[in-house]
């Protein structure tokens, strides 16, 4: 049987359990994903002829299987994984934790029996069986795993990954979903363990099949080991990931002119406002000429990393890249460099994201997108402010999938939203008022509307008609039940009801437009429904899940985009939310088994119902409209 995303995600962390106490989050990280790397290597190797790694004899898991209460059981353990590395070139990637410090894993029995206890929660996975490949399980698992260990590491030690969902984003506002060509490159100049680099390809290699040739560089060398293993866990076993300083020391360089290599996509998620940016090298005579709209303040180098990444891109290169609020507005130097920037069109759009979302700071961040190709002709600035649009999860906070969706639909689509999204021109930017200051609340007014107290209301009675009119979109919809539920109060300005407060409820449901808006909107849900259940009712083995909930959702929410009063992206969520708790598992595990081998023991569903109707009732329920 494959194995449950659930399910691996609650025996990956079982483990992370065993390693408490000895160490934090940020080192017991590099004994888990060791683990499951070499877990995942070894049953693919396994099950796969030809599989792309070499796992040797003597360097398995199952190897570590036959130590389970070895007294040596550490050190050998060290010796298997410096086998497997060996045979694959992967030394300083996947032998960088030592299973044998007994000052992070206990002493003696203690040690023995924690690896024993590690090795066995392994051993009950086997990622042979899963056969669904369209799917990322080690992905997916992988992702999981590095958002609880930034979450369990605190703010300090939180810079090895970046949010799934800003780097989903990041990959789509710059079109690497429409890659022309598997000779396109993606670089990340600061790729941390790798994530925003993998997002970026998953996006070109899910909408065009190509896979797009990735380049990264990482400065810390245990985070570039992570980089290096999380490539290969996702079948990019060719990029070319870097230690070094990307400032000092770029690696990626032109064979011929020695000037930076070029890359058709960038994206970057930078440590924000570092001091020590200009350490190793002069930026006042740059070997690459990256400073040519001046040189960042000593002691802040956002605008450093920002310029790397432009002089990194060809002349019709597209890149995005995270930094902190600060870089739309401060004065000074990065005034000047900003000023020089905008001038030449390269910033095609700003998003502004909630704050709080980034493991290593609470402060609020941006999206800087630039696009090289026709820069001169550009006249604006896409905005979004998109500060809002966000769910508590936890001590942070979280896009949804709504969320990205929006912001993708209003960048890409150029939408102008009412309090959230606008073009702005080059023009307004650069008058005396504004003067290249490109913070957001200068043209995006996000606010909401202030709630006004009415005290002669309070005192006298009545219900203002201002607020009666605020709700016009309402009664665009439901002219009679307006009618219906007010009638004019003694005195002018002012509206009193018709029905006692307690039958106002019942009064709109049982009026007839409501009735027929009711009737208009379930009609959607059914033609939504008519039209997907045969797509259910087709899963198939070795099927492709995300593929199918993709179309799912799209066509849920084109579909919905014509309902008034309710928001599309409301109702796509709740579909989103249904299929991460519970229809995911499920479909996973019917493509990877098929209908009758994937329900649970003493069940026998016939193919297109597994137990329950192909579109459950909790779905239905939970996306209907009512």
């Amino acid at each position: 049987m494959p194995i449950k995303k659930s399910e691996l995600y609650s025996s990956l962390w079982a483990s992370c359990d065993e390693l408490r106490g000895g160490m934090d989050a940020s080192q017991y990280k590099d004994y888990v994903l060791v683990l499951l790397f070499v877990k995942y290597v070894s049953d693919k190797a396994a099950s796969q002829k030809g599989y792309l790694l070499d796992v040797p004899k003597g360097g398995s898991f199952a190897d570590m299987v036959a130590l389970k209460g070895d007294k040596e059981i550490g050190d050998k353990i060290n010796k298997i994984i410096a086998r497997l590395a060996e045979a694959n070139d992967l030394q300083g990637v996947i032998d960088v934790a030592n299973f044998n410090d007994d000052d992070k894993l206990g002493k003696g029995k203690d040690m023995v029996d924690r690896l024993t206890s590690l090795v066995s929660i392994f051993q009950g996975m086997d990622f042979g069986q899963n056969r669904a490949e369209g799917d990322d399980l080690l992905g997916d698992a992988y992702e999981y795993l590095m958002r609880h260990f930034a979450t369990e590491s605190g703010k300090s030690k939180g810079q090895f990954y970046t949010p799934a969902e800003v780097s989903r984003i990041m990959a789509r506002v710059i079109g690497i979903g429409s890659a022309t060509s598997a000779s396109q490159t993606i670089y990340d100049p600061t790729c941390g363990s790798g994530s925003l680099l993998l997002k970026a390809h998953d996006e070109a290699r899910g909408a065009t099949g190509h896979d797009l040739a990735l380049y990264g560089q990482e400065m810390d060398n245990a985070t570039k080991a992570l980089a290096r293993m999380n490539m290969i866990l996702h079948d990019c076993p060719t990029a070319e990931i870097w230690q070094d300083n990307t400032l000092s020391t770029p690696h990626f360089k032109d064979t011929k002119t020695g000037q930076l290599k070029t890359f058709d996509f960038a994206v970057a998620n930078p440590p924000f406002s570092t001091k020590a940016w200009s350490n190793g090298f002069d930026p006042a005579n740059d070997l690459f000429k990256r400073f040519a709209f001046g040189i960042p303040p000593q002691k802040n180098g956002d605008y450093a990393f920002l310029l790397h990444i432009l002089a990194s891109l060809k002349s019709h290169g597209k890149g995005s890249v995270i930094l902190p609020h600060g870089v739309l507005f401060r004065g000074g130097a990065e005034a000047v460099i900003r000023k020089e920037i905008v001038r030449r069109g390269t910033i095609k759009g700003i998003i502004g994201l909630p704050a709080n979302l980034f493991y290593g700071t609470g402060i609020p961040a941006c999206i800087i997108v630039l696009d090289k190709e026709n820069a001169g002709a550009r006249k604006g600035i896409f905005m979004i402010d998109a500060s809002k649009a966000f769910i508590k999860d936890g001590n942070k906070n979280r896009l949804r999938a709504q969320d990205i969706h929006k912001i993708v639909d209003a960048f890409t689509r150029l939408a102008e939203i009412p309090r959230y999204s606008r073009m702005v021109s080059l023009t307004e930017i650069s008058d005396a008022k504004n003067d290249f200051n490109l913070n957001l609340p200068r043209y995006i007014d996000s606010t909401e509307p202030e709630d006004l107290q009415d005290i002669d209301g309070h005192l006298r009675g009545g219900i203002p008609n201002r607020d009666i009119d605020a709700l016009e979109n309402f009664w665009q919809v439901f002219p009679a039940v307006r009618a219906t539920l007010f009638k004019k109060a003694d005195r002018p300005g002012y509206t009193q009801l018709r029905v006692p407060i307690g039958e106002v409820k019942a009064a709109i449901f049982g009026h007839a437009e409501f009735t027929a808006y009711n009737e208009s909107a379930t009609k959607l849900f059914a033609k939504w429904k008519s039209a997907n259940t045969p797509r259910l009712r087709g899963i198939a083995k070795g099927g492709k899940s995300k593929a199918l909930i993709e179309t799912l959702s799209e066509d849920l929410l084109a579909t919905f985009e014509r309902a008034s009063l309710l928001d599309p992206y409301d109702v796509y969520q709740h579909l989103m939310d249904y299929w991460t708790m519970t229809m995911q598992d499920d479909v996973y595990m019917i493509v990877s088994d098929g209908w009758r081998e994937a329900p649970s023991p003493g069940s026998s569903p016939s193919p297109g119902t597994s137990g329950r109707s192909p579109i459950s009732p909790r779905a239905s329920s939970s996306i209907k409209p009512s």
